[in-house]
């Protein structure tokens, strides 16, 4: 007899706007999740290129503002150089609001290949920028719009004090132009859009047809609700560090090299804190690493951030690559623990959704980040993020008991 599956979570009775469960399409034998084989992975080749180009910019921008802030607007703030990251992240993230549902309805391919021509636009065109209105509707405005196509669907390999601004934004173009092509080339859906279902009983067409590419009424699902909280907190903490690691740096080490390393450092560890924190995420549940993940960056953030940032470049540099590991487990988990909340035709629009809330933080964050640091100093600024992060700790706890029907349940693998 075969063994039963194991059970690891209850049945977690749905949200109201849910349809009972029981109305639920599994995936069929004939069409399950695929775990392997070369097309399988060449589309995980597909989305590492496009994520290498769109998030691997996103989260690296802050060499770019600190490079900007000391050369073409050194005569502004660094609350108004910050405005120019905000705003191409805010509208990377928020704009997926529109674009996961149309995912789930159109599938990735004209959306994608809009944006890698837009993207590709809006970088060479940021090697010629020279003033403040420039860099904001080039980067802010078309790369946001651009980046969005990409991000829901690496700046430290050219240094800029070697080739100059302008042949290093150039260089990066090139290099984003072939991973985009390679991610455009091999990239596929899994299943069929929802437009292209042709053979779906009645009831499913009419389903099909009625969904609305944009639906808040999700919110209503209290485990999805508590967890944009968590991630609205995170993007608030991850984003003000990666938008003015650089400039925290300058206080440091003035050498305008320091806040290139440490971007350089920061991402490499988020490679690992990606890979290992999610293998194990399978093993203890995503819910469980996130929450691990983000308990262990808070720790360090208390225990080299706050008390040495300001005067030990060396605690700098292990907390940027001790952040970056954490980070990087929240970032790659979060799609996953978002995965468990709905459907898998329904993810573009729940992850759109999610995001198109939390990307409110990184609108405002670098700037808000950058005035307290030029007004009340960076210890306050480094507490502010720690009850940020406390607080979106708490919230996720929250998330994983409405998970597990409101029930607390430590040992569950959730």
């Amino acid at each position: 007899m075969a063994a039963a599956p194991e059970l690891t979570t209850p049945n977690l009775k749905p949200a109201r706007h849910h349809p009972p469960l029981d109305t639920y399409t599994a995936p069929s034998p004939a069409d399950p999740f695929p775990e392997g084989g070369l097309r399988a992975w060449l589309v995980v080749l597909s989305a590492f290129a496009m994520s290498f180009a769109s998030f691997g910019f996103m989260v690296s921008i802050g060499t770019l503002q600190s490079h900007w802030h000391a050369h073409q607007l050194a005569h502004l703030t660094s609350r108004d150089v910050g405005w120019i990251p905000s705003v191409f992240t805010y509208l990377s993230l928020a704009l997926g609001l529109w674009v996961g549902p149309l995912f789930d309805r159109y599938g990735p391919r004209w959306i994608a290949l809009g944006g890698s021509a837009g993207y590709l636009l809006m970088i060479f065109l940021l090697a010629e920028c020279t003033q403040f209105w420039h860099f904001l509707l080039c980067c802010g405005v078309l790369g946001g719009v651009s980046a969005a196509a990409l991000t829901t669907t690496p700046l430290a390999v050219a240094t800029i004090p070697r080739y100059g601004y302008a042949w290093s934004i150039r260089i990066l173009g090139f290099i984003f132009a072939g991973c985009l092509l390679t991610s455009n080339l091999l990239m596929k859906a899994r299943t069929p859009p929802l437009r292209s279902r042709r053979r779906n009983p009645p009831g499913e067409r009419e389903k099909t047809r009625d969904q609305p590419i944009i639906s808040l009424a999700i919110f209503a699902d209290l485990r999805f609700a508590l967890l944009t909280v968590s991630v609205f907190g995170f993007e608030i903490v991850l984003f003000s560090a990666l938008g003015l690691l650089p400039t925290y740096a300058a206080l440091v080490n003035p050498a305008e090299t320091t806040g290139f390393y440490l971007i350089a450092l920061l991402n490499g560890a988020s490679c690992l804190g990606r890979l290992g924190p999610g293998w194990l995420a399978d093993k203890v549940g995503r819910f469980n690493m996130v929450l691990a993940m983000t308990v262990f960056t808070l720790v360090w953030m208390l225990a080299l951030w706050l008390p040495l940032g300001q005067t030990s470049l060396g605690a700098l540099y292990a907390f940027a690559a001790l952040f970056g590991f954490g980070t990087g487990g929240w970032m790659a988990l979060t799609p996953a623990c978002v995965g468990q909340l709905c459907r898998a035709d329904e993810f573009g629009r729940y992850y759109g959704t999610m995001y198109f809330v939390a990307s409110l933080a990184t609108l405002v964050c670098i700037p808000i980040s950058g005035e307290l640091v030029e007004s009340v100093g960076p210890t306050a600024y480094v507490v502010f993020l720690c009850a940020v992060l406390g607080l979106s700790f708490i919230s996720f706890i929250f998330s994983r008991w409405a998970c597990l029907g409101r029930r607390w349940l430590v040992m569950a693998k959730v």
